[in-house]
């Protein structure tokens, strides 16, 4: 029986199985599951003969020591190891007596994480024989809202297919799967079973135009950022590929084959470059090149003949990638506005000639400087992956492990397509000192598209009605609450509070609408312009001719103003210059037909597809 419950994006898995010795003497009774890497045990407890033993969890390192201690000592204990891509295997044994039973109950938990766009729950199930008891229940709620549910098997039959129920609300999903003994088997006179494989569900929440989903639950905030319709920002990239002995063969042909599917996928303000390297390096070309359809054919041919021979130089190969960026980045040969990454594809470690590991570590941070980032990627068993995992996390990066498989040639795509749309760089989430005393890592070197980032925290004050969050990216930052207000500040000068008003339910319109308030108008120059430009330095107007509205308390009056004669009626507005929280009530008349004779042009010239769009 696995029953998994996520609420939030937060998964809670528990995995029970009942096994009976059936001897009439005793015997030794293996429980072996394998779970996401990402995921960490809450709980684990044994029943027999109805009495509850409950294990200890233990951090890695000093559960591996007590393991070997109690093994020696003929104890019951179990251990969590690394068991394939995505997945860790626990095991544990016992000795049960003849004619008993035993229950093994594991309880995980997993903060799921967002990648192309998608969450995944992952439950891998190998029973090994038919079981009299098959289920697998997952329950979702998500406040933001749902919108899609996927399921899928590797081992899923026509015949088992059906047996997959779902039901999907706003909020809610259920899926089920439950075949009987026969239809597990995998022919009618055996107990061999065709449940062998990995159960994966996939889905995504809603997401409305805001910079973030905040969630306030006893005394502890999450905070979710995955804003959407961000523009994509250009990328700089230099492949540096091994071509040493080691990679002859099946490894050397799926790289070719990833590289050439990479760059058909490159997008055209793009630069990209090439280099191989084994004891020599060689260069596609000296300079990144623009991925025009003509650059990338050519590229392709150049790719086609990458040959694998001697041996590695990865410390100067890496430092050649490197410096051409730079080059050509002080040459102004690439855009300044855009994100430069190294991605290096070895199956070595650092040849007996080269500088030791460390030093080559030492080499590559020095050069980068924080400049941009280097992404590994390890292909094979034999691969030092701690060198690159190091060297990459240094520079703003991550290492991966290559599988060698039939699907590595996906792996490689798989990557590349994660981190190849970058949307923000040096992201910096910020949170009230005075109401948050716990944090957890709020700093972020990119975010890419389909990702999402999430902070948690602890309040000091449960009862907030308002939560600010400042979120600081380079020369922008945005100030998100959670009653709908933005404050936006440009260049650490210029700021305005952009506010959702929330028409009241029975609105003749029914519709809400964005307000924007100046907070320091004085710091905008003279030639701003645009909808809300034209007004940061004030008009000449006058008003005249007060008389009653269709409302007792909002007067209609006659307003001059640039050369037109307005009807306009009295009304108020909350002024956020000196109580950014709360406002202040302020006077004003309120244009109508969409301000027409007050703003410049038509209001249909002001009007974009989306917040972040231009067009």
């Amino acid at each position: 029986m696995v029953d998994c419950k996520v609420t939030a994006r937060f998964a809670h898995t528990v995995m029970t199985s009942q096994a009976l010795n059936h001897a009439n003497y005793s015997q030794e009774i293996f429980f072996e599951v394998e779970l996401p890497k990402t995921g960490f045990i809450t709980n684990f407890s044994m029943e027999i003969d109805g009495q509850v033993y409950a294990g200890e969890v233990k951090e890695k390192e000093k559960a591996k020591k007590q393991y070997e201690k109690a093994v020696s000592s003929g104890q019951t204990a179990g251990l969590v190891k690394v068991s394939g891509r995505k997945m860790e295997k626990f095991s544990v044994s016992v000795n049960i007596a003849a004619k008993s039973n035993v229950t093994f109950v594991l309880t995980y938990e997993e903060l799921l994480q967002r990648k192309l766009g998608q969450y995944e729950i992952l439950i891998r199930v190998k029973p090994k024989s038919t079981v009299q008891k098959f289920q697998i229940v997952a329950n979702i709620y998500e406040p933001q809202g749902i919108s899609f549910v996927d399921t899928h098997a590797t081992f899923l039959s026509n015949e088992l297919l059906p047996l997959v129920e779902k039901t999907v609300t706003d909020k809610k999903a259920h899926i089920s799967f439950s075949p009987t003994t026969e239809q597990q088997r995998k022919c009618p006179d055996c107990d061999e079973t065709l449940i062998d494989g990995d159960f994966i569900i996939t889905y995504d929440v809603k997401r409305v135009q805001t910079l973030g989903d905040i969630q306030i639950v006893n005394g502890y905030f999450v905070h979710f950022f995955a804003p959407p319709d961000l523009p994509r920002v250009p990328v700089n990239v230099v492949f540096v590929i091994d071509r040493s002995g080691s990679m002859s063969g099946r490894k050397m042909i799926q790289t070719r084959e990833a590289l050439l599917a990479i760059l058909n996928d490159l997008h055209e303000d793009d630069y990209f470059a090439l280099i191989q390297f084994d004891s020599t390096i060689d260069s596609w070309k000296e300079s990144l090149t623009k991925a025009t359809k003509e650059n990338i054919a050519d590229a392709m041919v150049y790719v086609k003949q990458i040959q694998d021979r001697g041996a590695t130089n990865i410390n100067d190969a890496v430092l050649r990638g490197v410096n051409m960026i730079l080059n050509d980045k002080q040459a102004k040969r690439i855009p300044e506005q855009s994100i430069d990454m190294v991605i290096l594809l070895t199956d070595g470690m650092p040849n007996s000639g080269e500088p030791r590991p460390q030093r080559i570590q030492e080499n590559v941070r020095s050069a980068i400087e924080g400049s941009m980032s280097l992404f590994c990627l390890g292909f094979g068993n034999d691969v030092d992956y701690s060198f690159l995992d190091v060297m990459s996390k240094e520079n703003k990066g991550m290492a991966r492990r290559i599988y060698e498989a039939s699907d590595a040639t996906l792996q490689l795509q798989g990557f590349y397509e994660e981190v190849s749309s970058p949307l923000l760089s040096e992201v910096d989430l910020r949170y009230p000192d005075n109401a948050v005393d716990f944090l957890t890592t709020n700093h972020f070197d990119r975010f890419f598209n389909g990702s999402e980032i999430v902070v948690a925290g602890r309040l000091t004050d449960n009862q907030l009605d308002n939560f600010m969050v400042e979120v600081r990216k380079c020369d922008m930052d945005l100030l998100v609450t959670k009653d709908h207000s933005i404050t936006v500040t440009l260049k650490d000068s210029v700021k305005f509070v952009i506010l959702l008003h929330k028409v009241w339910k029975n609105h003749p319109y029914h519709r809400d609408y964005l307000g924007f308030y100046t907070l320091d108008s004085h710091l905008f120059s003279s030639s701003v312009h645009g909808l809300l430009g034209q007004f940061y330095h004030g008009i000449n107007y006058e008003v005249t001719d007060l008389r009653p509205g269709e409302v007792p308390e909002k007067p209609d009056a006659t307003m001059y103003v640039k050369g037109h004669e307005l009807n306009v009626t009295r009304g108020w507005q909350r002024d956020f210059r000196r109580d950014v929280k709360n406002g202040q009530n302020v006077p004003c008349w309120f244009i109508h037909r969409n301000g027409t004779g007050l703003i410049d042009g038509d209001v249909t010239d002001y009007i974009v597809s989306g917040l972040f769009k231009t067009v």
